[in-house]
């Protein structure tokens, strides 16, 4: 069993590492030397036993593009190209009628474990025909987790980033709910253990997850969070799926607050709540802070 992987960072570099402990051969290639098996895509390609699968774990957009029309340079008949990336499903349609004229498979796979997965395992969310998930499948159960969770095949080409999406939406939602919670635990001058109360909810309640494992782990090494800034960004899928709710008439109330809660997070100073506060003035008398009073410096005309 062989594969070529193009990628190697974080993610890329420990699925070289989890696919070789399970005994298969990977043919990395890299623009960074220094990690790089072969010094190109072609030295790759010759590498591998027909027919060739190559994994692809570059950045969404331009990248993945051109790195798909390079393979399909490369790739004969019977091929397979797996696009592991943080892709748009929209994006898969595209690049599979790109490799449909050269009759080479596609398969599009959200992947899920971030640095943890050379550990745990990946959970994978697969889209593509049944015949190209079949020539895949060697990676697949070496990437997974141990048990029967953890692969799905999603459906057509597409499915298996748009799961991937609407699993980073409910993500998303997740992460703000137990960050909402430890902002009210905190504020409120009565609970001793902030970090105690988390840890607590690990067994035996039903918002037990790994991300509150996750933000245990963060509270016990900084109990106020002092040394984080309240910065959040997001990679782009949390939008996506609000788009494609809009798209469908499908109200994600949720998924939708928690990102507008990240754009919230990169202004030092809220445009919406200085008007807020200057209306509940005007029609109220409530009192307004200056912005020194503040601590901020007066926006800028």
């Amino acid at each position: 069993m062989n594969i070529g992987l193009v990628g190697l960072g974080k993610m890329g570099g420990n699925m070289r590492t989890r696919m070789r402990n399970a005994d298969i051969t990977v043919v990395g290639y890299d623009r960074n030397p220094d990690v790089s098996d072969v010094d190109s895509l072609a030295a790759m390609v010759e590498q591998l036993q027909a027919p060739r699968v190559v994994w692809v774990m570059v950045p969404s957009g331009e990248i993945t593009r051109s790195t798909v029309s390079d393979l399909l340079d490369l790739l004969d008949d019977g091929d397979v190209i797996v696009d592991g990336g943080n892709s748009r499903w929209t994006d898969d349609e595209k690049h599979a009628e790109m490799a449909a004229e050269k009759n080479v498979g596609y398969v599009d796979c959200g992947v899920s474990g971030g640095v943890w997965g050379l550990e745990n395992g990946y959970a994978l969310m697969a889209g593509g025909s049944t015949e190209d998930i079949a020539k895949v499948q060697f990676a697949f159960d070496a990437l997974k987790p141990p048990g029967e969770s953890g692969f799905v095949h999603a459906g057509r080409v597409g499915a298996g980033h748009f799961s991937k999406m609407v699993h980073n939406g409910i993500e998303y939602a997740m992460m703000q709910a137990y960050a909402e919670g430890f902002e009210l635990l905190e504020k409120v001058d009565l609970v001793d253990n902030v970090t105690a109360v988390f840890d607590s909810w690990r067994e035996g309640t039903v918002v037990r997850s790994w991300l509150l494992d996750l933000l245990v782990k963060a509270l016990e090494d900084d109990p106020s969070l002092s040394q984080v800034r309240g910065y959040a960004d997001d990679s782009g899928e949390g939008r996506w799926t609000v788009e494609a709710a809009i798209d469908n008439a499908v109200p994600v109330h949720t998924i939708a607050a928690s990102l507008f809660a990240r754009f919230t997070s990169r202004q030092d100073e809220s445009p919406a709540m200085q008007a807020v506060a200057a209306m509940r003035q005007q029609f109220g008398g409530h009192a307004v802070q200056a912005a020194a009073e503040a601590g901020h410096a007066p926006r800028d005309a």
